[in-house]
């Protein structure tokens, strides 16, 4: 009887935690409901959503993967690749500054679990588009804006300064007894990869009123970090921008284990060499809390990015690099599942996302293709043993 009252009183302290993650509950998708009824009318808009593929758009995908990817960059040009990730990043923002990708918007309708239980969009609800698809046959989701090209990556080194602006490497942090960065907020959301920050800031709008909040962002490109600190909407009392690379698995974060809400991974993880992705995953599942949510999105298989590729470009299966020595996986739903999985976090969603973009002028199609997916900390490990009997039970 006391262990199940301890139990409860867990729960109870954790707040809403297991209300907020049901694992049937869609997003309001304002902008996804745009369905293509009549072929004739392709052009009247730039994008369509929940597309389905002909066979004859799949096998015509599949030969230009099969194509692009027969052969393969020279081992040594793939060891410069990984060996010099970070510097040719710092070269991308370096050209491109914060002018290359548009602020992400559209996060809080596709991920309304970035905000703490208590605060809600000002956006008031509207129908949304899965009432208007049959969801047993196509899996997608709002419609969003996403680049031709990277949107982040994996990111970090060193720490880039304490909220008072005196520099301090990230083991001074783990030293303060307690005291770190965020160590007052009661909700504390970290952004993997944060770029320029077009999460970072219309999250930071978001959270104005919420003062209990905490954002923390990393990037393993200092350059990003420096373009976040010197923005005038950066706010330094409710926002930790740091350099950290999270494949260097000892490489300590300025917080400890376990005090995360959320973790925001989108765009990034596709950057990341396939060997070590598990890896930079199951790190990331220590830093959350029980009940703590990592919410994915990226690119998924045959996304036109990946039929763009030339020959010789391609690293490994679904691997590429582009022409600036930026690189890009190609995921599909499965692959997602198993990551999450092994990290032991409870799959709440894994969506595949399928838009058809149009270029009016030129009277193109392009199909676009993402993975969408959340993925829960489990609030005590009984529960999560079983999930993981489950889907070894499926696998076999």
């Amino acid at each position: 009887m006391n262990m199940i009252w301890r139990n409860s009183i867990s729960c109870l302290r954790l707040g809403k935690v297991p209300h907020r993650y049901q694992s049937g509950y869609h997003p309001v998708a304002p902008l996804g409901s745009r369905i293509l009824t009549d072929p004739a009318k392709v052009f009247e808009h730039n994008m369509w959503d929940h597309m389905q593929w002909s066979k004859e758009e799949a096998a015509a995908a599949r030969k230009k993967v099969k194509e692009n990817s027969a052969v393969r960059v020279l081992l040594k040009e793939q060891v410069k690749y990984e060996r010099e990730a970070s510097k040719y990043w710092d070269t991308f923002y370096k050209i491109h500054k914060n002018k290359f990708f548009k602020d992400r918007n559209w996060l809080l309708r596709e991920f309304p679990e970035i905000l703490p239980v208590d605060q809600k969009p000002e956006e008031k609800a509207r129908e949304s588009s899965w009432d208007l698809v049959n969801t047993s046959a196509t899996n997608c989701f709002s419609r969003m804006h996403c680049p031709t090209m990277p949107e982040e990556k994996n990111h970090y080194e060193k720490s880039s300064g304490s909220s008072e602006g005196q520099s301090k490497t990230e083991s001074d942090f783990s030293n303060l007894d307690g005291l770190f960065p965020g160590s007052n907020a009661t909700f504390r959301i970290l952004e993997v990869g944060c770029g320029a920050g077009n999460s970072v800031f219309p999250i930071l709008n978001t959270l104005q009123n919420s003062p209990e909040s905490f954002l923390y962002c990393c990037d393993f490109a200092s350059g990003a970090g420096e373009l976040i600190k010197s923005h005038s909407s950066y706010r330094a009392a409710q926002c930790f921008a740091f350099v950290h690379d999270v494949c260097d698995d000892g490489l300590p974060y300025p917080f400890p284990d376990g005090i995360l809400d959320v973790i925001l991974l989108v765009f990034v993880l596709s950057s990341i060499h396939p060997d070590r992705m598990q890896g930079v995953v199951n790190r990331l599942s220590k830093l959350l809390k029980p009940g703590g949510m990592l919410l994915f999105r990226d690119y998924g298989r045959y996304d036109k990015t990946q039929l763009r590729f030339k020959k010789e470009c391609c690293l490994s299966e679904n691997f590429y690099v582009r022409g600036d020595g930026t690189r890009a996986y190609f995921f599909t739903k499965g692959e997602v599942h198993s990551m999450f999985c092994k990290a032991s976090l409870d799959e709440k969603q894994n969506l595949v996302d399928r838009r058809l973009q149009v270029n009016r002028k030129k009277q193109v199609k392009m199909h676009r293709v993402w993975v969408q997916g959340k993925f829960q900390k489990p609030l005590h490990q009984t529960q999560n043993s079983s999930n993981m009997v489950s889907t070894l039970l499926s696998q076999d």
